[in-house]
């Protein structure tokens, strides 16, 4: 702790607090509140119940859970391929390819994602690629959306590597595949599970793009829970809140726990 005094750390935790509670513990409990309220007369809920639990795991709601796992797995598994293997081969380019490859892998960040999900919508309505309508769509523009993520995150590991490591395993004989599935690839597993775990969590919350682009058959959570609150079944989707932060809270423990064992390897 850089804070040694008594009174300094009583406020340093005092500020930390009238931070943190109203703007991050706070909201959260009000949807965890409301999850279980059946009437919300004043500030806090004046009856309970676990009735808005009921359909969570059958039905529509089911559904969408699943349908934004899947989706988040694929998302998160096509940008970790695609934004780790472009951090790799920037890494022996040139200067000027690897300011373009940054500045390509973050142009969605610059824009809105709802300005990605028209992109996709007006390039894929049209043969030969016609896509709108379909699941491929969604699961494009989720990957689009994080595939920058994954990128800035394996470049800034690639870049606190020991290239003495690598220039050892080639000074014995190894050719470059064998370095990078034996040396390199290892040496980045920490920070490939953080990336997906990232990239997975951005994925199940995305609603943006989702909204322009999903079909009728493949209804992501986030977008069902839009659609109880937009009905006026705030309790009801609280309870899908509530179940889509455990879900994704479950998916980044696991990645942790790999992370952590990557770690000590």
């Amino acid at each position: 702790m850089l804070v040694h005094s008594r009174a300094a750390r009583l406020a340093h935790w005092t500020l930390f607090l009238l931070l943190v509670v109203p703007v991050f513990a706070l909201p959260l409990l009000m949807v965890v509140g409301a999850s279980f309220a059946d009437r919300w007369d004043g500030a806090l809920p004046s009856a309970f119940t676990a009735a808005h639990y009921a359909d969570l795991g059958r039905g529509q709601s089911l559904d969408a859970l699943v349908t934004s796992l899947s989706t988040a797995l694929v998302a998160g598994l096509a940008a970790l391929t695609v934004g780790g293997w472009a951090a790799l081969a920037a890494r022996g380019s040139g200067r000027r390819l690897r300011h373009l490859l940054d500045g390509l892998f973050m142009l969605p960040l610059a824009v809105p994602s709802v300005v990605v999900g028209l992109a996709l919508l007006v390039a894929f309505s049209k043969p030969p690629l016609l896509l709108n309508g379909t699941t491929t769509i969604v699961l494009l523009a989720h990957t689009v959306l994080v595939t920058s993520f994954a990128y800035q995150s394996v470049r800034a590991a690639i870049g606190r590597l020991d290239p003495a490591l690598e220039q050892s395993a080639a000074g014995l004989g190894a050719p470059p595949a064998q370095v990078l599935r034996r040396v390199t690839l290892p040496l980045l597993l920490p920070s490939l599970t953080a990336a997906f775990g990232l990239c997975f969590a951005l994925s199940m919350g995305e609603l943006s793009a989702t909204m322009m682009l999903y079909p009728p058959d493949w209804l992501p959570l986030p977008v069902r829970i839009f659609a109880a609150t937009d009905r006026g079944a705030l309790f009801t989707g609280a309870a899908l809140a509530v179940a889509l932060i455990a879900s994704t809270l479950v998916v980044l423990a696991a990645t942790a726990r790999l992370r952590t064992r990557a770690s000590y390897r």
